[in-house]
């Protein structure tokens, strides 16, 4: 059972792993099971993915999972592994500051020891302005820092999901580098921009924010290889692992459906 002493450690070896150019690589999971398993793989770290965690228990993604059944499903990941453990907790479940502090003071009490934490509504995805999401990475913040724990606030902009990556330009680039800057300011640790492929744009978005970068990577994106030669300090797979494994399921389960039908 994981002890207070033992959150702070993982807490600051998770921190430590944030390097630009030898990124933490997170293959992200979903439940005990699949924390075993990659554990057993050899990962220095495991987080968990909002959409991966409310499809394998029939929900949609966008905080229709209910935040006790998340939190109770972060508690038995923890629980499951000696390896330091992030949480993807959409946008806090909540609009005010006072709301996302209470939902960071359970994922810490579950044994968590960082967060994603988006600047986007659940509904629609639609940006919120950026002096509001600032004061919710700000009481985030206070709240962990009052449990006395080097908790990672990875703050996720969702800057490059407003437009297709065909059209990610230069004014989208100074967006997302004026929402690090300000949640930096907060309190942030990690500046998280998933949507964002294009390799020009991720170096210079990595050389100019002053939190480390974390990119997701899925079919056309650039190679891990290439993104830690352009300064990203962490990767992540997003839903790509639970789709595999979901994918893989299937397959077997259709070759023994096969073989039985003809018989």
């Amino acid at each position: 059972m994981q002890t207070t002493a033992d959150q702070k450690r993982k807490a600051e070896r998770f921190r430590a792993l944030h390097i630009p150019g030898t990124p933490l690589i997170l293959f992200n999971i979903w439940d005990a099971g699949s924390a075993k398993a990659v554990t057993a793989a050899g990962a220095k770290a495991l987080a968990t993915g909002s959409w991966s965690v409310a499809n394998a228990n029939g929900f949609a993604d966008g905080e229709q999972l209910p935040v006790a059944f998340a939190i109770e499903n972060l508690r038995r990941i923890v629980a499951a592994t000696d390896l330091p453990v992030s949480v993807d907790l959409e946008s806090g479940y909540g609009d005010a500051p006072q709301a996302v502090g209470d939902t960071i003071r359970l994922a810490i009490s579950a044994g968590a020891i960082g967060c994603n934490l988006e600047d986007s509504f659940p509904a629609d995805g639609k940006l919120r302005e950026v002096s509001v999401h600032a004061e919710r990475v700000r009481r985030a913040r206070q709240v962990a820092d009052a449990a006395d724990i080097a908790f990672f606030i990875n703050a996720r902009t969702d800057v490059f999901f407003q437009r297709p990556p065909a059209q990610h330009d230069a004014a989208m680039l100074a967006e997302a580098l004026e929402r690090a800057r300000r949640y930096a300011a907060a309190g942030a640790d990690g500046v998280f921009a998933p949507g964002l492929v294009d390799i020009k744009l991720i170096a210079q978005l990595a050389a100019a924010s002053p939190l480390p970068l974390n990119i997701l990577v899925d079919e056309g994106s650039p190679t891990v290889r290439a993104l830690a030669e352009h300064g990203v300090a962490r990767v992540s797979h997003g839903p790509r692992p639970y789709v595999m494994a979901m994918k893989a399921l299937e397959s077997a389960a259709r070759a023994v459906t096969d073989q039985a039908s003809a018989r």
